[in-house]
């Protein structure tokens, strides 16, 4: 394939010029062009969802009772490969958006698009434009915000912090919101404002983690300009067997394909002989937490050209388009305390105040966490009757690890265990700059695993991001009360 035609490719409409399509040139590799979006995700085949009229009678059943969208849309399919965590997510989801509750519906719509243009999330954005009209939302304000009440603009600040470095949030961003005016927030409201930004920074990271494709061009989607296309590069959705030596390790290279799911099963085994026999102190216990935050400075995400993203269609909903995240345990900002989860936790903290400022949704979205957490068929590829704890809960708690929480009881040892360096690169990149995930990447880890397990990886990302997120928020909540 010669230069230009492999320009006009990356340079389309459809999809994003990234630092691949370079590596393509100078290796002059043929690569192939990808169909147009099929299926509810771009990274899994389509037949992994079987035929439209096998759908379960369980999952009609939910997308008929809770789907905002009233439709089946491309995110309850890829979702539905997991029905138990489904109904949690879909019930938790409709009581945000169209139960009563403190905001009215189309500020809730509002806020939803806010909180996606954080991440330039097109497929989540075009949803709630259309979610928003249809609850009766002033056409006017999807020009921008300079077109909304300033009440709305306010919650730029806390929409900011919490999508991209949630532990500088304080109770004086809370006082700044809650102080007496007239465009100020009741509590009960802020709170419903947090569930939701929380919730869609998250959904955000599940969407772009598994590929989601949208239903339709977003052109024609609703009538207002629309924001960026799907952003998957050609050359990640071509079959173009690049190397990419940020994702992989020589240890990985290596690696036969068909033992990695052994090795990872000898080393669950290992570990947990090694727990029985001997507990690691506490001291030797926060040292490896402090040795894995600092270890996770070392993983880089995705190669990313910041030059290639138009941000003019959504910076219109936010406010500094520029911040991002920024490493907790970055070097030489040794000030920032670690969230310690034995002083504030869900269960014990966040769960009640929650619950008692915003009715009953602290019981869905607990109900959500421990769905996904404890979620097992006790298989791992073609192995049958595993023991996934040790694995599920590595990959929570590397999330909470990212954003500077940990946890008193458990051994950050078995993270760097358990966790390839390309699975841990997946993870900063869905988690923290969900934008920049790739196919590549999400194929370049445990590459004999089921698509399903991979998007119950997903899942829990998603829930351990919103977990944290809510974490921080609400104890600043609590500081401001107190």
């Amino acid at each position: 394939m010669n230069r230009g035609t492999t320009d006009t490719l990356c340079n389309s409409s459809d999809y994003l010029v990234c630092s691949n399509c370079h590596k393509v040139l100078r290796k002059d590799k043929k690569i192939l062009i990808p169909q147009p979006a099929r299926g509810p995700s771009a990274f899994i085949p389509e037949k992994e969802f079987g035929q439209a009229n096998d759908v379960d009678k369980c999952i009609e059943r939910l997308v008929e009772e809770y789907c905002t969208s009233g439709r089946m849309d491309n995110i309850t399919k890829v979702m539905s490969l997991h029905p138990q965590y489904l109904e949690s997510f879909l019930r938790t989801q409709f009581y945000m958006l169209r139960m009563e509750g403190p905001l009215p519906y189309h500020y809730r719509h509002y806020i939803a698009i806010m909180a996606s243009a954080r991440h330039q999330c097109s497929y989540l954005i075009n949803m709630h434009v259309d979610e928003f009209l249809n609850t009766g939302g002033s056409s006017e304000w999807l020009n921008g915000l300079e077109y909304v009440p300033q009440r709305l603009k306010n919650l730029n600040e806390i929409n900011k912090l919490l999508a991209h470095r949630p532990w500088l949030v304080t109770k004086e961003h809370i006082q700044n919101l809650v102080k007496t005016g007239e465009n100020n927030w009741s509590l009960a409201e802020l709170v419903h404002a947090v569930v939701l930004l929380a919730h869609y920074h998250a959904l955000a990271s599940f969407v772009f983690g598994s590929g989601i494709n949208p239903e339709r061009d977003p052109e024609t989607s609703n009538g207002f300009l629309p924001v960026v296309k799907n952003k998957f590069c050609v050359c990640d959705l071509a079959n173009d067997n690049i190397d990419n030596t940020c994702l992989t390790s020589n240890n990985d290279k290596n690696m036969d394909y068909e033992s990695e799911i052994e090795v990872l099963m000898e080393k669950m085994k290992k570990l947990q002989e090694e727990r029985e026999d001997e507990e690691a102190s506490q001291e030797e216990m926060a040292t490896r937490f402090e040795k894995e935050k600092k270890e996770s400075l070392l993983v880089v995400s995705g190669a990313f050209d910041d030059d290639v993203v138009s941000m003019s269609s959504v910076s219109r909903y936010i406010e500094d388009s520029g911040f991002g995240y920024k490493d907790f345990a970055r070097r030489g900002e040794e000030h920032l305390p670690t969230f310690r989860a034995h002083d504030y936790s869900w269960e014990d903290h966040g769960f009640s105040l929650v619950n008692r400022l915003y009715s009953d949704i602290g019981h869905l979205l607990d109900d959500k966490f421990r769905m996904v957490y404890n979620l097992t068929y006790n298989t791992m590829a073609t192995h049958e009757d595993v023991d996934t704890t040790m694995l599920r809960r590595a990959l929570f708690n590397y999330v909470h690890c990212m954003f500077g929480i940990r946890y008193d009881d458990y051994d950050y040892g078995e993270v760097n265990q358990l966790l390839e360096r390309s699975l841990k690169v997946y993870i900063k990149t869905v988690t923290c700059y969900p934008e920049r995930a790739t196919k590549r990447m999400y194929d370049g880890y445990w590459r004999q695993f089921k698509h399903s397990e991979k998007v119950h990886v997903n899942l829990l990302l998603m829930e351990a991001r919103m977990q944290a997120e809510l974490l921080y928020a609400l104890r600043a909540i609590t500081r401001h009360l107190t």
